[in-house]
């Protein structure tokens, strides 16, 4: 692995061609003799929104969407790499261009990417397909033909900065797994089969020949971006205790109860924090993602990223300090200062150095870090052992606790302040889209007028913003009518050709949220105020069941996982001969991300967190007919145990564990004794979880076939319906358009 610096003066705007932008970048990878350069969307925090500043990949590629990788070959790889694909070796319909550049990106984006890329420059590799090679697999078959024709490994830039560790580590095993069973001459000149070694010969089986990793110092796209937007110094504020539900103090000294077990298993029951197994105890908690930050020491901000409350900054924890990375400018408020009190500032670019010092200062030092949810920088400043290694063995970091941090389990069970502030935010939301849907269907059913999905981005996005504690949207508005609803994240633009108009005629899929300073919401439905098709309504039909299906589920608690649960939300379309390409679920975060994990409902078993009272997740089964319309229904979901008394009782339990663990901890920093346990509480009987409905918004009930639909189902869209209309409309005046819209919406359905 080799570092390097490289300068330029070809530089490109935002609105160049993508001929001009790719053949800068390639200006400077040839600078800096790079033969592959990639791309990510990450910014340092790996978030999954970034600030316009970092949004690298959309400026260069000139792809919206909040996923995919672009991988840029030099025009001497890439010739090689079109040569592969029009030979007959890819299964890409159309023929390349002669010297392609690539995007990697999954299936929610496939039909926008297809739409956005210069197809003249750029190829679309449709991530999840059988047929397409993951990034580090491709990279790895261009290696090959270039060590092939060259004898040279093939050297593949990156930023440190953007990159999880997973990559580097990623690529390497692809490299030598390429490069297994070819005659590779060595340092005498010899052939050598490599997969025919044995013995301490085999050790050269691990050296990686035909390819190297470069890390660049400056950013090669950075370099070339002449109107590249100033990093935001969006300042924080704090986010009140009455919201929070518990002090920035509290977390903290749940977070070193966790480090003092080894990098624990932290939950929000402050008498359950469980060693996933016995490690030596951590000396440092590093907190890298923006939404950790934010939540560990209850901060909100508003403009580093658009439709994120969260701050660009670090975070570290260590048993006598807590350090905040990050301008000085974003804690100027007095209030803030104050709130911070007994937390140390750094600066943003000093995390690295702090925590190479904090390993440098004693080998039983122990950093504990994420690498999964950390950038590679920051992970290399861990030193690696000084112990003498075969040939290919990994480099091992002994002071690296690698694992899912404290914060993450806790924040994504939420406490009663966090569950209180999201259900109001849910409610206000029902009465922001009460107001907007009775002008809507005012407007293009009694009026006749045609309106702009901008428009309707408008004045739904107006009628938010007049509820209490509105700061933003929770992400950019979806408003697809017709064939755009078939793009899963839609984008409406004017001018744009793609810009379509509401009518009589066609359906539009609405998905979209806010940002309150109580809570978060995400909501999509689809209307159509005319006469849908037959083949419309029936998957809308079977879209709603399967809504209603995950929605009904029970469950035992400990053990389920989201991905159990995800067949009840696809099942009567599969029974039709249909499905949909993203997640069923995702979790949603308390006047935080709209997208926060770690746990899901998806038909990926991958994800294999267990579902837990607290976690407020979605349920969003869709149909997406390309080219014609795309059907989506989404609630979100509160976890909740069956019984009531089970609720109450473990909110009771709760405060009381956490009262009683912070005395314990009080008794035994006095004592200088650290090796007394948490309390834990005896199992008792097998309890059981279901799902409560946050979103308050009706669902059209005019375009349900209802010979597909049960008794239990239909009862199951009264009883909503009835839930919302107590719930909204208090919040309605009486004779108001919004009122009249919303009892006629929620009226019971008419049955034969």
């Amino acid at each position: 692995m080799t570092t390097t610096t490289t300068s330029t003066t070809t530089t490109v705007t935002s609105s160049s061609k993508a001929s001009e932008k790719l053949a800068a970048l390639r200006q400077c990878m040839q600078a800096s003799g790079i033969d592959i350069y990639l791309v990510p969307s990450d910014d340092p925090h790996l978030s999954e929104y970034t600030p316009a500043a970092y949004q690298r990949r959309s400026f260069l590629t000139n792809f919206g969407g909040s996923a995919g990788t672009a991988v840029i070959p030099s025009e001497t790889v890439a010739a090689a790499a079109a040569n592969g694909i029009n030979d007959g070796s890819s299964t890409d319909a159309e023929a390349a261009p002669a010297t392609p550049a690539f995007l990697w990106t999954d299936s929610r984006y496939w039909n926008e990417a297809g739409l956005q890329l210069d197809s003249s420059h750029w190829v679309l590799q449709k991530q999840g397909l059988p047929s397409t090679p993951s990034i580090a697999t491709w990279i790895a078959q261009q290696a090959v033909r270039h060590y092939q024709e060259t004898k040279q490994p093939l050297k593949v830039g990156m930023d440190p900065y953007v990159h999880s560790a997973a990559f580097p580590k990623e690529l390497k095993a692809a490299f030598l797994d390429a490069q297994q069973g070819m005659m590779i001459d060595n340092d005498n000149n010899n052939d050598e089969q490599l997969d025919d070694q044995d013995g301490e010969e085999a050790e050269a089986e691990e050296v990686v020949l035909i390819g190297e990793l470069v890390l660049v110092s400056e950013n090669l796209v950075d370099a070339i971006w002449s109107d590249r937007p100033a990093l935001p110094l969006s300042p924080f504020r704090v986010h009140p205790l009455d919201y929070a539900g518990v002090s920035w103090q509290d977390k903290v000294q749940r977070v070193r109860e966790a480090m003092r077990q080894g990098g624990a298993a932290a939950t929000t029951d402050a008498a359950s924090v469980v060693s996933i197994k016995k490690k030596p105890p951590a000396t440092l908690a590093v907190f890298c993602t923006l939404d950790d930050v934010a939540y560990l020491l209850n901060l909100r901000a508003q403009g580093d990223i658009y439709t994120a409350p969260v701050g660009i900054a670090y975070a570290t924890v260590s048993m006598d300090q807590v350090c905040l990375y990050c301008d000085p400018a974003k804690i100027a408020s007095p209030e803030v200062q104050q709130h911070l009190e007994n937390v140390t500032l750094r600066p943003y670019d000093a995390i690295a150095e702090d925590i190479a010092a904090h390993c440098a200062a004693s080998k039983r030092n122990r950093v504990w870090l994420d690498q999964s949810r950390s950038n590679y920088a920051i992970c290399q400043a861990i030193p690696t052992t000084s112990t003498t290694l075969k040939q290919g063995q990994p480099p091992r970091q002994p002071q690296l606790l690698d694992g899912q941090n404290a914060i993450v389990p806790m924040k994504a069970c939420k406490n009663r302040a966090e569950l209180e502030g999201m259900r109001q935010a849910h409610i206000v939301d029902g009465a922001a889209m009460a107001e907007f849907m009775a002008w809507l269907e005012d407007t293009v059913v009694n009026q006749g007028r045609a309106v702009s999905e901008v428009e309707i981005d408008q004045q739904l996005t107006g009628c938010r913003a007049k509820q209490p504690g509105f700061l933003e949207v929770s992400f950019e508005t979806i408003a697809g009518v017709g064939s755009n609803g078939a793009i899963i994240h839609y984008r409406a633009k004017d001018p744009s050709d793609l810009l379509k108009y509401l009518d009589t005629n066609n359906p539009i899929l609405i998905d979209s949220g806010g940002q309150y300073t109580y809570g978060t919401t995400d909501v999509t439905r689809t209307w159509h105020f005319g006469t849908a098709t037959p083949e419309f309504r029936d998957m809308y039909t079977r879209v709603l069941k399967g809504n209603i299906g995950l929605d009904s589920m029970v469950f035992p608690e400990h053990t389920t996982p989201g991905f159990v649960l995800d067949v009840f939300a696809r099942k009567w379309l599969w029974e039709a001969g249909r499905d949909y390409g993203h997640g069923t679920g995702h979790g949603v975060g308390a006047a935080l991300n709209v997208h926060e994990g770690p746990m899901s409902i998806s038909p990926r078993w991958a994800n294999k967190e267990i579902l837990k009272k607290g976690m407020v997740i979605s349920n969003e089964p869709g149909f997406y007919a390309d080219g014609v319309y795309g059907v989506r229904i989404e609630n979100l979901l509160e976890v909740r145990y069956v019984k009531d008394e089970d609720n109450i009782k473990a909110e009771e339990e709760n405060a009381a564990a956490a009262a009683a663990n912070k005395k314990d901890k009080e008794q035994l920093a006095a004592n200088g004794d650290q090796s007394k346990k948490p309390k834990v509480a005896v199992p008792g009987e097998k309890k059981y979880l279901k799902f409560s409905k946050l979103t308050m918004i009706p669902i059209q009930k005019n375009l349900i076939i209802m010979d597909l639909m049960s008794k239990e189902e239909l009862d199951w869209l009264d009883s909503y319906h009835e839930e919302v209309l107590a719930k909204v409309g208090p919040l309605l005046p009486k004779d108001s358009p919004a009122m009249t819209w919303l009892t006629k919406a929620c009226a019971k359905i008419e049955r034969t």
